[in-house]
């Protein structure tokens, strides 16, 4: 019954919904087929004819209701409010399963066994039909709709335990770029030469170090950081490394105030604006500025924008396997409703762009 599955799933084969639709109502059709022929003496041609029809009933019904669901998108409603939509269908349903074989039932007595009976006697007759119709329409709505909640449950279980490996890897990779011989090589150099000349400095270096090491270690633990602290990780960074860059690099930061407490994935603006100085100021002489927006947009979006000088070709000679993590953490972590574009600005400067949907519930 997925409405996932609807289409032939091989050359010739029928979907599941299809499988179940016809093999379901065969199997109730033949209780009746049964009582025709043996309490009524249908034959077995007017027993035929007669199972035929109950099946294409039940199916015919059924299918229209599916068809119905599936527009006005029923599947993702909250129990609540999709029983107190489906407690009416159910009723209307079984109403007209009883006049639909009432008028089978009124046909073969007028064509095939010359009997009359007045049309409006045959609709009125109630009992058990409209008791049999309500219990097989309550059955299958219910069966539909548990097996797509079923199917919802398993969906999510799977996106977060997958959403959960690929934050651990972001993690590793993080770690493994962030914290890698190059750059541990670096930064204790750096802070070595400060010892002596410095001292002050050089115990600032030490702890920015520590931090960066705390936070690449405990933070990535959670999905979700707020814009704000995610921005202190950032400053801690980019102070850290202009010790190696001097007056080289240079930070400008935009931002909304009113979306400082606005969670955002854990580290994506860092990741960015690593990548911008590895490909863009570290491979610059004179080095340059790393841009840095945060805006919500019209569409109640938030976009972030981290621009720096270079061009797209630099930033391709890595495979970017950070930036992949972070693309299918926001696929999964929204459900398709982020963005993330990487784009070349005239040939001398590149943009990474994150656009995140607005929900409430991703607010502290």
């Amino acid at each position: 019954m997925n409405t996932q599955v609807n289409t032939q799933n091989n050359k010739g084969s029928l979907s599941l919904y299809w499988k179940c639709q016809l093999t379901g109502w065969g199997l109730v059709s033949i209780y009746w087929a049964y009582t025709v022929y043996t309490r009524d003496s249908y034959g077995f041609f007017y027993t035929f004819l007669n199972y035929v029809l109950d099946a294409s009933i039940g199916i015919f019904l059924t299918h229209m209701y599916r068809r119905f669901a599936i527009k006005a998108n029923w599947s993702s409603l909250p129990i609540r409010k999709l029983l107190i939509r489906i407690v009416p269908v159910v009723l209307l349903l079984g109403f007209l399963y009883m006049e639909m074989n009432n008028l089978k039932w009124h046909g073969f007595m007028l064509f095939f066994f010359d009997r009359e009976y007045v049309l409006l006697t045959s609709l009125l007759y109630w009992d058990p039909i409209l008791i049999t119709g309500l219990r097989l329409m309550s059955i299958w709505v219910l069966a539909y709709h548990l097996y797509h909640y079923y199917q919802s449950e398993v969906k999510t279980a799977k996106e977060n335990a997958q959403l959960s490996l690929i934050a651990k890897q972001a993690q590793l990779d993080n770690l493994s770029a962030q914290l890698n011989p190059h750059f541990l090589f670096n930064s204790l150099n750096s802070i070595k030469s400060l010892v002596i000349e410095n001292p002050d400095t050089a115990r600032r270096a030490i702890d920015l170090l520590s931090d960066l090491l705390r936070s690449s270690l405990y933070e990535k633990d959670k999905d979700l950081i707020t814009i704000k602290d995610e921005l202190s990780l950032v400053q801690d960074y980019i102070e850290l490394e202009k010790m190696r860059f001097e007056e080289r690099l240079q930070l400008e930061i935009s931002l909304d105030k009113t979306l400082s407490t606005f969670k955002i994935p854990t580290l994506s603006i860092q990741l960015l604006v690593e990548n911008a100085i590895k490909h863009g100021i570290d491979s610059k002489i004179e080095g340059g500025i790393v841009h840095l927006t945060i805006e919500r947009n019209n569409n109640n979006t938030i976009v972030i924008t981290v621009q720096n000088p270079g061009t797209l070709n630099n930033n391709k000679k890595s495979p970017g396997l950070g930036l992949k993590n972070l693309k299918e953490r926001l696929a999964i972590q929204y459900k398709g409703k982020a963005t993330f574009c990487l784009t070349e600005i005239d040939e001398i400067a590149v943009s990474a762009v994150i656009t995140l949907p607005i929900n409430n519930d991703e607010n502290i």
